[in-house]
């Protein structure tokens, strides 16, 4: 045997205090009399998270499969450990993952049960959990074992969700390595059992679907929990408005029921979920390995609550319930009586955050909500830090079977509050806390701040860890192997309201920061540099999501729509897309009216674009203050009679109107995290959102909008005229 070390000058440890493979590595030559040789290379495979990993001799072509492979054994088996309680089968997983073979690869590969591997298939298996420790020691349920031969793959998981994220790995493994993976083994596991994000819909809808995408964009970088705020107000600033506008302020409760017992606590069935649509939500992100951890928020932040009872309301503040009122507690049973059987989940969120009120009333209200959850349905309630405990005798402290989500220093200390006193704990600490589009100078970021993924621990600057909530004081943070560290989720808060950003924008917030922080939630080991070379290329393939909303083409220009030379209205980009259009075309252009249209099989294009109606010519409109040139999936483009966008539920507007029988070129340009528009190559004027902050003043702030593509003019529309082309480019 010969061996050749090279050693990594940083020195990083991994999650279980040694060395990292990748950074330390051992090639070996292992040479056996009356065998071939074999050379052995010990280390981390590159993947978000990177994966240990020895390699030998050679690749498997990932084309070859045939045949997913489901051990008939294990079939039905689902991994009832975490906090999910509609766990998928090994089966459905597997069903799950030929589809991303199919879309990613265009692999075609059949799900069948069997006894073993066969060639040229993905055998999907379970073993011995106990094997697959995470970083306290402790065994996990996520744990797995990628084996790769020269004639196949065995994916041996410590229970179907343990293969589901081994199933992850090929995916990575085979785009970055040009459809092939290493020969060899790695065994993998998780640091800590909770992993993921957090997004704040109390104060801006989303509609399911994106959060659907949001789910799959998250579990392919093995994030497994997606915390759902269901219910918040903007800021009551108490020092600014009145009773009445407090009344009057925004806030929202997003789940829709019938029950004429909360009659009244939610107005606005367009902005919610009903328990079909929640159910959905629940079961497609449980089909990827992600948990959704609902929240509704008392006794602070429940202006939303107080305006449908204002006698619940805190004297103070009505944004707090008065927990010491005699119906206050009641509603809240009465709400989580009829929500928590939609829950599909061990743990729920009560919220509790930032109330100032008595902290006896609180600490009671926390502990009667956890015991009457608790009794009623078996689960397990989750608080943010607010009162930490206080061990003087007399005073009552949250029960110890209720985990803290850290979030802020000024609320508790996570370590000696709450770890020390036998509470278990969810990292949310701020280093990593985003307030969507903008905040004030000093505020917090609108982005995650990747780099202190990649620098965050104290003394030394390593890499960041679950257990770290300070990345400046290393006496606060507890051991590694510390179980009361549950994990951590990053949040994003729409401190400013539903009408600050578009669905989209709290995608891109997050679309580094979700596999920046996947890599080290796991206990992975990847560098800065690692990163940035292949981010983007895991970015594109991620399946069932476009929440970049790419279209493949060929060239710059990805469709060109315009009167040809026989006459029809048709796509002359090399793309050639098709169209439909009743329209009648004339020598140079189409004839539009509010009883035909042009529609195109695209639905909106991502960030970066430049969208063009070419000779357009408006003729009359039915009401100028409402009318439709172009719709698609995430924007309208309209007149109001200004030149408008309406995204998200919200108009905005620009000065600019365009004139009447007047041939024009109007071009939506989508620059970044910008949109403007110009009308005959006109200097371009920017689309803003104004945004309140705080009851004090107003700031205006960039906004990206989706370009619509789907259809121009239609029943609806309200506008005759007539249009020369319709193109769309990814130069802006």
């Amino acid at each position: 045997m010969a061996a050749n070390r090279v050693c990594d000058v940083h020195g990083r440890k991994d999650k279980m205090g040694n060395m990292p493979m990748k950074l330390v590595e051992w090639t070996m030559l292992l040479i056996t009399p009356g065998f071939q040789e074999t050379t052995l290379v010990v280390g981390d495979l590159l993947g978000i998270p990177t994966i240990p990993y020895q390699s030998t001799n050679g690749t498997y072509d990932l084309s070859k499969v045939k045949k997913v492979v489901v051990d008939a054994q294990y079939a039905s088996s689902v991994d009832d450990s975490m906090d999910t309680l509609i766990p998928p089968t090994l089966s459905e997983f597997a069903e799950t993952f030929a589809g991303d073979l199919s879309s990613i690869f265009d692999i075609d590969a059949v799900v069948v049960s069997g006894n073993r591997s066969t060639a040229n298939s993905i055998f999907l298996t379970l073993g011995d959990p106990s094997i697959y420790l995470n970083a306290s020691g402790d065994p996990s349920s996520e744990g797995y074992t990628l084996s790769v031969t020269p004639s196949g793959i065995t994916i041996t998981g410590a229970s179907p969700l343990g293969a589901w994220w081994g199933t992850r790995t090929v995916l990575q493994q085979a785009t970055l390595n040009e459809g092939s993976i290493p020969v060899g083994t790695g065994v993998d596991t998780p640091g800590w059992p909770t992993r993921g994000m957090m997004l704040d819909i109390g104060r801006h809808s989303y509609p399911k679907e994106f959060l659907i995408e949001m789910c799959a964009y998250m579990s392919f970088f093995k994030q497994n929990t997606f915390h759902i705020h269901l219910s918040d107000n903007l800021y009551n600033n108490v020092d600014e408005y009145s009773r009445e506008r407090t009344l009057d302020l925004y806030a929202r409760f997003r789940l829709w029921s019938d029950s004429e017992l909360l009659e009244g606590l939610n107005k606005y069935k367009n902005e919610s979920y009903t328990r079909e649509d929640f159910d959905k939500i629940q079961s497609s992100c449980a089909a990827r390995g992600v948990t959704v951890i609902p929240e509704i928020e008392a006794p602070g932040h429940a202006l939303v609550i107080v305006q449908w009872k204002p006698e619940l309301g805190y004297s103070d503040n009505l944004s707090l319930l008065n927990i010491s009122h005699p119906d206050t507690i009641p509603t809240m049973k009465a709400i989580w009586d009829e929500f928590l059987p939609w829950f599909h989940t061990k743990v729920v969120s009560i919220g509790a955050d930032e109330y100032t009120g008595p902290a006896a009333d609180y600490n009671s209200f926390v502990n009667i909500m956890a015991s009457y959850i608790g009794t009623t349905t078996g689960k397990f309630i989750r608080i943010w830090g607010t009162f930490p405990p206080v061990y003087n005798g007399s005073y009552e402290n949250i029960y110890q079977n209720v985990s803290v989500q850290h979030w802020e220093y000024f609320e508790d200390n996570p370590y000696y509050d709450y770890i020390l006193n036998n509470y278990s704990v969810v990292n949310s600490n701020d280093d990593f806390y985003v307030v969507n589009k903008w905040a004030p100078p000093g505020g917090y970021l609108n982005y995650i701040n990747v780099t202190k993924t990649f620098d965050g621990t104290p003394p030394n600057g390593t890499y960041w860890r679950p257990y770290v909530f300070d990345q400046n004081n290393m006496t606060d943070n507890p051991l590694e192997s510390n179980d009361r560290v549950l994990g951590a989720v990053a949040p994003l808060w729409n401190d400013y309201g539903a009408n600050a950003s578009v669905y989209s924008e709290a995608y891109y917030a997050w679309r580094s920061g979700i596999p920046a922080l996947a890599d080290k939630q796991w206990g992975g080991n990847l560098s800065s540099a690692d990163f940035d070379s292949i981010f983007e290329t895991l970015r594109a393939v991620v399946p069932g999501q476009n929440l970049d909303r790419d279209i493949p083409s060929t060239s710059d220009v990805i469709f060109n729509y315009t009167i040809t030379t026989n006459g029809s209205f048709a796509d002359t980009s090399p793309n050639a897309f098709s169209v439909e259009t009743d329209c009648v075309p004339t020598k140079d252009t189409l004839a539009i009216t509010p009883s035909c249209s042009v529609v195109t099989p695209l639905s909106s294009k991502g960030r970066n674009y430049t969208l063009t109606l070419s000779g357009l010519t408006i003729a009359s409109l039915e009401d100028p203050t409402n009318t439709t040139l172009v719709t698609g999936g995430d924007s309208t483009l309209m007149l109001t009679p200004n030149i408008t966008f309406f995204a998200s539920g919200n108009y905005f507007r620009l000065n600019t109107s365009l004139p009447l029988n007047e041939t024009v070129d109007l071009s939506i340009i989508g620059r970044g995290n910008r949109t403007f528009a110009s009308v005959n190559s006109a200097p371009e004027e920017e689309f803003l959102a104004i945004m309140g902050i705080n009851g004090i003043y107003h700031h205006w702030a960039e906004i990206a909008f989706e370009a619509p593509l789907q259809q121009v003019g239609g029943e609806g529309s309200g506008w005759s005229g007539k249009l020369g082309g319709f193109s769309l480019t990814s130069v802006a």
